[in-house]
């Protein structure tokens, strides 16, 4: 038995598409005789036509990555859409950039191996961005001869 008419009825009066209109099968019969809209909405009451769940997207998957996630897995080149700027941005990359090698520098002055004059120089120069990273401060330094004798980076 098709009752479209039923359905659409249905549909209507539940506000919902006539494809989520569930007709109990055993009683069809009864449904094909309920013809005005107070017809179905008794049969509704009797639970004889109800109204199906919408059909969800499941999360599992998506709660299964996200975990992966916090452990630092797929976040590889090819699971990244935006630029490294759109990812993190310019500001954000930028003091923790001049964060790190302000902190080095501190730990160089502390230990006693710049020599005088040596962490002004540098300091101004990461606040002027001079520096790509860390490591090119090490190189600077080990260039410049701005280490105090006898010690290592």
């Amino acid at each position: 038995m098709k009752l479209t008419n039923q359905k659409k009825l249905a549909s209507e009066l539940l506000k919902c598409s006539p494809d989520r209109i569930w007709i109990d099968p055993e009683r069809g019969a009864d449904v094909k005789e309920a013809v005005t809209r107070r017809d179905l909405l008794s049969l509704l009451s009797d639970g004889l036509i109800k109204k199906k769940q919408k059909d969800g997207q499941s999360k599992v998957r998506s709660r299964i990555r996200k975990v992966q996630r916090r452990k630092g897995r797929q976040r590889g080149q090819g699971s990244r859409k935006g630029k490294f700027t759109a990812r993190a941005g310019k500001k954000i990359v930028w003091i923790n950039k001049v964060r790190s090698q302000r902190e080095l520098l501190k730990e160089l002055k502390d230990k006693n191996k710049l020599v005088s004059g040596g962490y002004r120089e540098l300091y101004g120069k990461v606040k002027g961005g001079f520096f790509r990273s860390v490591r090119h401060i090490k190189l600077y330094v080990k260039e410049r001869n701005l280490l105090n004798p006898n010690n290592k980076i």
